[in-house]
């Protein structure tokens, strides 16, 4: 009996000791199972506030690169035709301006760019451009197929980025080219040679060879128009190339 009754108490306590184990298992257990699922909800906000940040800084990097790209061309073709303040440019088929908004900071404000352009929605959106920054050194002018529009003798300093490769009339443009610039004034034409995998440019001369125009031809059509080869510079940004020509 007594060894019966020992067996009966060392259970009880076994079983106390086992139920107070459990349900003290069982409370730290919802207990780290809170903190597992807090843990979670905030690790995943901060992967959250994480890719943010980095999309945030990509685009920030990006919009820097967009307007690097075209301030260190320009940079360097102010070098290359030795822009100085109060050098009067032209920007031909300026687009959007970026280029243009990049040449006028080179001028300075004694200096002053022309931006031409053909497409009459890209001519409004320049000039509300224009007109936002209050630039009154920067002059938009409406060009035409055969035409820059530009006063006679009015630049220093030409230039027409991926734009020769699409005039339909060229020894007419080449001639309003030449007209617009003062003597001693240079004309650089960057472009490219023709590329696979472009959409034909409609209206232009055959000799092309494509969506481009051979570095060949650029020389030949504008020394005809009267200019003088001075550079070429075949190590441009996105593998075009830059000539540069001299009014004499």
């Amino acid at each position: 009996m007594r060894h019966l009754r020992m067996r009966q108490r060392a259970s009880q306590t076994r079983g106390r000791s086992c139920g107070d184990a459990a349900n003290a298992h069982v409370t730290i257990c919802g207990e780290s199972t809170g903190m597992l699922e807090e843990g979670t909800m905030v690790a995943m906000k901060s992967k959250k506030l994480l890719l943010v940040g980095l999309a945030c800084t990509l685009a920030a990097v990006l919009a820097v690169q967009v307007r690097g790209d075209a301030a260190g061309e320009v940079k360097r073709l102010a070098e290359l035709m030795g822009w100085k303040t109060g050098t009067v440019a032209a920007d031909i088929g300026a687009g959007d301006g970026k280029y243009t908004f990049a040449a006028v900071e080179r001028v300075g404000a004694a200096g002053k760019v022309f931006a031409t352009e053909i497409d009459e929605k890209k001519l409004a959106q320049l000039r509300d451009e224009v007109a936002r920054r209050k630039l009154g050194n920067v002059v938009v002018v409406e060009s035409k197929e055969a035409d820059t529009n530009l006063p006679t003798a009015c630049c220093d300093a030409i230039f027409l980025r991926r734009v020769y490769h699409h005039l339909t009339k060229p020894a007419e443009f080449d001639a309003s080219l030449v007209r617009s610039l003062k003597p001693g004034g240079r004309l650089a034409i960057i472009d490219f040679p023709a590329r696979a995998g472009l959409d034909p440019v409609e209206g232009v001369p055959s000799n092309r060879g494509g969506h481009g125009i051979p570095q060949k031809i650029v020389v030949e059509e504008l020394t005809a128009a009267g200019l003088q080869v001075e550079k070429i510079v075949n190590d441009w940004p996105e593998n075009d190339y830059c000539v540069l020509f001299v009014k004499k």
